[in-house]
């Protein structure tokens, strides 16, 4: 049994007021059944455990969002990218969604969809916050992967690679209708971004993360502090007074949790490890948006439920949900 959270939020007027976005969108990559993913963590529970159990007031459309009516019917490669016209206008028009949301001072949940929808779901998280506070927001990324690469370094061209690359001004383009329409208002600063759980990394991130100086924290980091030491550290880094967007990518989770997702990488995190970094981020009371990624529980149908559960805790685990 669970309880209402009791932590006060610093950056939202209500505890109780919680905005949902789903997602069901796969075009940043290429594994088809991820779009199914936020009506099985729903059909799940989630929203009835968010408003029994936690108490929030939750608003959502019912409707998990697929966006095929503004998809356009050609989308050839560009700058090596895949699906470039589709992913950007998904993402503008989900970056409207969850800025509404939260310029009205709701808390923002999105599930997804592959993690290319984080363009859209951060640009307008910091839109919000940035109209609304006066402030920038910090992103914390947990992912086995970085997500920086630019249309240049990225080896597949899958745009899920890339959303941290465009939401710094990393990567830019000047076409309206491929990212050309993301603005300074709704990008974020490198030093506000922090990584937890990478394990997967190409060489070209590599070099990214280095010449930024961008704070990351792989798994070879959690394994010789323990996750509580790289908490402390990463949230330390962002400060007590910088509201937080937390993008998790259920891939920072060990295959053994959670092994339904598109590009499981062994040697993750324990789902213990994985709620704790959920908690800790909880306890600051800086948190203001969520993103839970590329649960797809078509790829290991006997591990769907276990994955469907791994995410329905990070969420609850997000939104004050504790042990004790």
């Amino acid at each position: 049994m669970t309880s209402a959270p009791t932590v006060q939020p610093k950056f939202l007027p209500s505890r109780h007021d919680l905005g949902l976005v789903a997602v069901g969108f796969s075009g940043g990559q290429t594994k088809a059944g991820v779009d199914a993913a936020p009506m099985a963590l729903i059909e799940a529970g989630l929203i009835q455990q968010l408003e029994e159990d936690l108490d929030f007031k939750v608003t959502y459309d019912g409707q998990v969002h697929s966006y095929t009516d503004i998809m356009p019917k050609e989308d050839p490669d560009y700058r090596g990218m895949k699906k470039p016209r589709t992913v950007s206008a998904v993402t503008r028009a989900l970056s409207e969604q969850v800025y509404e949301h939260a310029k009205s001072g709701k808390f923002v949940l999105t599930l997804g969809g592959d993690h290319s929808i984080a363009i859209g779901t951060v640009a307008g998280t910091a839109k919000a916050a940035r109209e609304r506070l006066g402030k920038e927001i910090a992103v914390i990324w947990v992912d086995a992967h970085a997500d920086i690469n630019t249309p240049e370094t990225s080896e597949s061209g899958n745009i899920h690679g890339m959303p941290v690359a465009f939401l710094t001004g990393l990567a830019t383009e000047k076409n309206e209708d491929m990212f050309g329409w993301i603005q300074d208002n709704q990008r974020i600063n490198v030093k506000k971004l922090v990584y937890i759980g990478l394990r997967d990394i190409d060489r070209g991130e590599k070099k990214i993360l280095k010449e930024h100086g961008i704070k990351a924290f792989s798994m070879h980091d959690i394994d010789k502090h323990g996750i509580g030491r790289v908490m402390d550290m990463a949230l330390g880094w962002i400060g007590s007074d910088t509201p937080i967007h937390l993008s998790f990518d259920v891939d920072a989770i060990d295959p053994m949790w959670a092994p339904s997702t598109g590009t499981p990488v062994r040697g993750g995190l324990t789902l213990r490890e994985g709620d704790f970094i959920a908690e800790c981020v909880a306890e600051t009371g800086s948190l203001i948006a969520l993103d839970l990624v590329e649960v797809n529980p078509s790829l290991d149908v006997k591990g769907a439920s276990d994955t469907v559960r791994a995410g329905c805790s990070i969420v609850r685990c997000a939104l004050g949900d504790t042990l004790l």
